[in-house]
């Protein structure tokens, strides 16, 4: 069963919580989101192996660690995912980025992909995927299954915010693949809307409705 990692760093409560507030406008938004992005990021990548290497610093010679040889890749899950892209390429910035383009039924609440393109090797990568929100977790779903069908096979999912409902259907259909969230909520309304969630992080990204 894969692991559900909740990240409750000090800062990254504060920060979502103004993200929470209906008065945040788009330019506050992105800018925190992109910044929890980049907190979220340490722990996403906390267990990546090290190496030794010989190095000289300016006093003397060294033995340091680098990583070990890991290649990544970024996809978000249009649109919304690609606000936290550029917090994580600020951590990882030789990881190659890939997009898959989904939205959601409004009627059945399913998600559609209308948009993949990914880096050619992304099948040697690790790959985090990236979406603000995890709620019924079919994007989630259908974007993991795509990857894996490229022949990827170590993912990890970066959401901003969950529910139980959203994480227990990742991990039934994808139990090989790690969740992290900076906040784990309450549940989905009738319109399978986060509660109390953020609203729309799509909207609220580009300013749009």
């Amino acid at each position: 069963m894969s692991q559900l990692h909740v990240i409750n760093h000090p800062m990254i409560q504060h920060k979502l919580t103004i993200m929470r507030k209906k008065e945040t406008g788009s330019k506050d938004f992105r800018e925190l989101l992109k910044e929890i992005g980049l907190l979220m990021g340490y722990e996403v990548t906390r267990d990546l192996p090290l190496r030794d290497i010989e190095i000289e610093t300016p006093i003397c010679k060294m033995t340091g660690k680098e990583i070990s040889g890991r290649k990544m890749a970024i996809v978000p899950i249009l649109r919304a995912g690609l606000g936290l892209v550029e917090g994580l390429q600020s951590l990882i910035p030789v990881a190659k980025v890939g997009h898959i383009g989904m939205y959601r039924n409004e009627e059945t609440h399913q998600p559609v992909e209308y948009f993949c393109k990914l880096p050619e090797d992304i099948h040697d990568r690790l790959v985090i995927v990236t979406d603000p929100m995890l709620a019924t977790g079919g994007s989630a779903c259908d974007a993991i299954s795509s990857l894996k069908k490229k022949g990827c096979a170590n993912i990890r999912l970066m959401c901003l915010v969950g529910v139980p409902e959203g994480v227990e259907r990742v991990q039934r259909e994808h139990p090989d693949v790690d969740i992290y969230l900076a906040a784990l909520d309450e549940r989905l309304n009738e319109n399978a809307y986060i509660v109390p969630g953020l609203g729309d992080a799509g909207d609220r990204i580009f300013g749009t409705k």
